[in-house]
């Protein structure tokens, strides 16, 4: 399987967009990478960028930018709000899939000695990258920035990793490392005071602030029988946070890294500062993310806002997104495009879901047309989808039917499960399809001697039994939609029981259409003892379904009245 890490560099300009075009266009001639997104600051006067690939390539990637921006940049003439310490200030590696942390922190030690050895710009290594644990956080590295560096740099504790000790005048110092994955997120306030920004910034970050006697900021500081400062803990784990002011926009904000979204989420922290705000009489009227941030975040963002209303979650990814936007403001400040902001949007295949995004007249065109795909694979994992929409339907309109308010959290579950049914099933509309055009694949392998008639006999067989699998999955999906269906005429609202009624003919219908795929590739593919399991298992869930959807309809007949 494919290993693939991120990298998001921080370079130290923001206003020019024809250095941050050059600088970005060397991460594009390497082949295999794929930038993902480009973030500019111009308060901040720093450009965020974010681009993927296989480790060797996105290495050679960020080398190339670090060395263009080294070229382009002069720090010595820099200003920006966000503390730096150089040309490209930080440069983490992130590992995205198949690939562990031990490794890549040993592609951030390697990209690290060829910036220090080949660039001759100082280097330091920061988080799961670097060994000495009393020099990896990188606040404490870029403690004193860039200003501050060329006296920093000959302290014995503070020789970079790599490269010269010697701070460059032009280029400044580099940190690079390994990390987990982080989102930089900004929380806009009602005030212009850096200081009262600040304070917020302090009750709700890790660190928190120090403690002191008396007034909390002008009081002597309280130290340890070691003579170090002692500290009073944020509110939030896991949550870096300062408060600055934007002259762009007018505003100050609380700037954060939340570097363990599964300990402190996105939406746990904004509902946090405004609290905070709150209390000291400032309201947050939104708020701004840097980079990119994964869809389940912002999926559980949009359920963890919608059940503060007590409104159901079963809704649709599109919509859940819109809400978690819509209620923590992101797109105050600026237009927020999810196909841009999330990783998973953004690392999609083009072809993905081609079918399933069709439009309904250009669906129905392209299965009428002479093209055998689609065919009644990909047809019956669609009566399948719109089964389960059908129910998970009424489950959402059960759970906001008037009176029956004490039972929306019932109704929410009901129709969360019934999304992941219908989810999955417009997923096998496109995989039935990509199935049949593998088998077709394989049948025009070419076959001129034994070796290749080996190799295509073996393709055929494997793309024969994929297209064995994707309707058996149609029909174990479909299946288990039922439940939800048979709910919905039992306890759902009265009103919509026909509509649970017509779910379970398209749940039939998908059952009985993929078992006949099944039965029609299971006839061409060799390994008996599979073929013999497979329909035995498919005529069992045959049996089950028309026996559910013969006692539903007889359910829904019942309730209508005449």
């Amino acid at each position: 399987m494919t290993k693939l890490i991120e990298c998001v560099p921080n370079f130290s300009e923001g206003v020019n967009p024809a250095i941050i075009k050059q600088i970005t266009g060397e991460i594009e001639t390497v082949e295999g990478v794929r930038l993902l997104n480009v973030d500019p600051g111009k308060a901040t006067n720093r450009t965020v960028v974010t681009f993927v690939g296989e480790p060797e390539k996105v290495i050679e990637a960020a080398f190339l930018a670090i060395k263009k921006a080294g070229e382009l940049i002069d720090m010595s003439k820099h200003k920006g709000e966000h503390p730096r310490m150089g040309a490209t200030d930080v440069c983490p590696l992130i590992p995205i899939a198949n690939i562990t942390m031990e490794e890549t922190a040993e592609y951030a030690r390697q990209l690290a000695k060829r910036v220090g050895e080949e660039l001759r710009i100082p280097a330091y290594l920061y988080e799961y990258a670097q060994a000495d644990k009393s020099r990896s956080n990188l606040s404490i590295i870029r403690a004193g920035e860039y200003e501050g560096f060329f006296k920093k740099i000959k302290l014995p504790q503070w020789a970079p990793d790599f490269g010269p000790a010697e701070n460059d005048v032009k280029r400044g110092a580099t940190v690079i490392g390994a990390r987990d994955f982080l989102i930089a997120y900004n929380v806009n306030l009602n005030t212009t005071s850096t200081r009262r920004a600040n304070a917020i910034a302090f009750d709700v970050r890790e660190a928190g602030r120090v403690m002191r006697e008396g007034d909390p900021v002008t009081g002597k500081i309280i130290t340890d029988e070691n003579g170090k400062p002692k500290s009073i803990s944020g509110s939030l784990k896991s949550v870096k946070a300062i408060g600055w002011y934007i002259e762009e926009y007018g505003i100050a904000q609380i700037s954060m890294n939340l570097t363990n979204i599964e300990v402190t989420p996105i939406h746990v922290a904004f509902d946090e500062v405004c609290t905070k705000a709150a209390e000291r009489g400032i309201r947050v009227t939104g708020s701004e993310l840097v980079g990119l941030i994964p869809l389940k975040a912002m999926l559980d963002a949009g359920k963890y806002f919608l059940r503060k209303q007590q409104r159901s979650v079963g809704v649709s990814d599109s919509e859940l997104i819109r809400i978690a936007i819509k209620s923590m403001g992101l797109d105050e400040l600026g237009s927020f495009n999810p196909r841009e902001r999330i990783i998973e949007y953004l690392l999609q295949d083009a072809n993905a879901g081609k079918l399933a995004g069709m439009t309904l007249t250009a669906f129905a065109d392209e299965t009428a047309s002479e093209s055998p795909a689609p065919g009644g694979g990909s047809i019956s994992a669609y009566m399948g989808a719109l089964g389960a929409s059908l129910a998970t339907m009424v489950a959402n309109l059960s759970s906001h039917k008037k009176g029956w308010d004490s039972r929306w959290e019932e109704f929410s579950n009901w129709a969360e499960k019934g999304q992941a049914y219908k989810d999955e099933l417009l997923k096998l509309v496109d995989l039935d399809t990509a199935a049949f055009n593998k088998i077709m694949e394989a049948f025009s392998l070419p076959k001129s001697n034994d070796e290749e008639k080996s190799a295509r006999d073996k393709a055929i067989q494997d793309a024969t039994r994929y297209a064995i699998e994707i309707p058996f999955k149609v029909m174990e999906t479909s299946l288990e939609s039922l439940t939800l269906i048979k709910a919905m005429v039992e306890t759902g609202n009265p009103n919509s029981v026909t509509d649970a009624g017509v779910a379970a003919l398209c749940a039939r219908s998908a059952v009985l259409g993929a078992f006949m795929n099944v039965k029609i590739n299971a006839s061409g593919y060799k390994d008996k003892v599979f073929v013999d399991d497979v329909i035995s298992k498919g005529t069992e869930i045959e049996k089950q379904t028309i026996a559910l959807e013969e006692e539903i309809i007889a359910l829904v007949n019942s309730k209508i009245s005449l």
